[in-house]
């Protein structure tokens, strides 16, 4: 499989220019991961750091999750792979986890990132609060953090890549 990275427009309306810019962030990390085996992709970046490019994926699904469901719309809905004892838990992978079951958690995830916020405008305030500030989001802001998120780890998915098998790129 080939991962396809649609090009943001150059002329799009604002909402659309957001979510063509984190859909490119989120193909960039899945391109990332493109051919790798389980293996590789628990392969930790470098002592002490447990960084991998599954647990940025993993991370990535726990923040998708976070903002565009339990922020935007006040949804319950739990954590996926972190605990109060274990509060980085999607870094602390195990021979257990698989590309699989992560690539469809964070899949998932986007689904919902997509279908949430479809029935608001950029300006509307989140129904949630964030759960340590207590602090309320209007959509625009939520979009160009989570794009800020992905550019971020992507730039250390282009390192954990780099180390792996020695691909670059951009």
């Amino acid at each position: 499989m080939t991962t396809e990275r649609p090009e943001p427009s150059t002329t799009a309306d604002e909402r659309s220019m957001l979510e063509g810019w984190l859909d490119y962030h989120r193909h960039t990390l899945a391109w990332k991961c493109e051919g790798l085996t389980d293996e590789q992709l628990r392969t930790a970046s470098v002592e002490p750091s447990v960084l991998s490019l599954m647990g940025l994926v993993r991370h990535m699904a726990e923040v998708e999750r976070s903002w565009f469901r339990r922020i935007m719309v006040a949804e319950e809905a739990g954590p996926i792979y972190y605990s109060e004892a274990d509060p980085d838990g999607e870094f602390h992978l195990t021979d257990a986890d698989t590309w699989e079951d992560a690539h469809r958690t964070w899949q998932a995830e986007i689904e919902h990132s997509r279908l949430n916020p479809a029935r608001f405008g950029l300006d509307d305030i989140s129904l949630g609060k964030h759960r340590r500030t207590g602090e309320r989001f209007n959509l625009r802001w939520i979009y160009t953090h989570m794009i800020e998120e992905y550019a971020r780890h992507n730039g250390h998915a282009d390192l954990l890549r780099e180390r792996i098998d020695g691909a670059t790129g951009e």
